[in-house]
């Protein structure tokens, strides 16, 4: 069962704590480091933090182990993780800095269950039931990643862009559902299996 009809009021005070320290995080350490974009520092809120929880809602409430492809500065895994914490989730981040600053983030946010793989998503060993990609790149190059670490009967959950058209999925790959653009300048997120 997935949770359809989640939103972001369903945090608990706690939960919504959590997401502000994170955002604090990002204005101070990750911009200026170059990790988030510094026009971006009064949108943090909207262009990243809630754009990363549109995926909450599809994904499984019982959902085995999840991986974030190239997780940069932790988006969407932060997010996730703090919305959905009995998620087993993997941030994979290849640039050591990126990885460092998470190793940070996911100590001072106590985010027991999320853990850091120091390289890329292919190598970290995770067999996935769901993997997370946002920014990583075009839909076929981020399949070929994802591919490498989903189980077989699962998720690939994809922010894709504006231009996106079902037509650019690999041929074999089957999209299990297209979600609402979540940003003006944004496309839908695409469910995408091998089944």
């Amino acid at each position: 069962m997935k949770h359809e009809g989640w939103t972001v009021q369903d945090l608990s005070a706690g939960q919504l704590s959590a997401l502000n320290d994170y955002e604090e995080m990002l204005r101070d350490l990750a911009i200026p480091r170059g990790m988030v974009a510094s026009a971006d520092r009064l949108q943090l809120r909207a262009r990243h933090i809630l754009d990363s929880l549109r995926s909450v809602s599809y994904i499984e409430a019982d959902a085995g182990p999840v991986v974030d492809l190239g997780s940069g500065a932790g988006l969407p895994g932060i997010p996730v993780a703090i919305a959905r914490p009995d998620l087993a989730l993997t941030l994979t981040e290849p640039r050591q800095a990126r990885a460092a600053f998470l190793e940070l983030v996911i100590e001072r946010l106590r985010l027991a269950r999320v853990e850091v793989f120091a390289g890329p998503a292919e190598g970290s060993g995770v067999a996935a039931e769901v993997c997370l990609a946002r920014g990583l790149g075009d839909v076929s190059r981020t399949w070929g990643i994802a591919q490498v670490c989903l189980l077989p009967a699962g998720d690939l959950i994809y922010w894709a862009g504006r231009t996106f058209r079902p037509g650019d999925v690999p041929e074999g790959v089957h999209i299990r559902a297209i979600g609402n653009a979540g940003l003006e300048s944004g496309g839908p997120i695409v469910i995408m299996t091998r089944q």
